[in-house]
């Protein structure tokens, strides 16, 4: 599926995403380029993420932030057997 993902469109996209210089920017760009609903959903499965790598349970992480089972099933997979992405910007998060 990297494959797939890494064309020049994809490549523009992220080098795009890279000039946002701030949240507000990121707020303008997003709004035009996404649904609400899938900011949302990114937005969630971010929040997944950085509570399974806290160890918390699935039902605690469905009841807190209203996943689905498959959702958290689907970062969980990331986070195991992912490119690490999660981990490289939760790292660079860290206060």
């Amino acid at each position: 599926m990297a494959d797939k993902l890494r064309t020049e469109n994809v490549k523009e996209l992220f080098e795009a995403i890279l000039t946002l210089e701030s949240v507000e920017e990121c707020y303008q760009f997003f709004e035009d380029v996404c649904t609400i609903n899938e900011i949302i959903s990114l937005a969630q499965r971010f929040e997944v993420a950085g509570m399974l790598r806290e160890k918390q349970t699935y039902n605690d992480i469905a009841q807190k932030t209203g996943a689905s089972t498959a959702t958290i099933s689907r970062v969980n997979r990331s986070l195991n057997y992912g490119n690490d992405g999660y981990d490289m910007v939760f790292s660079r998060m860290k206060k």
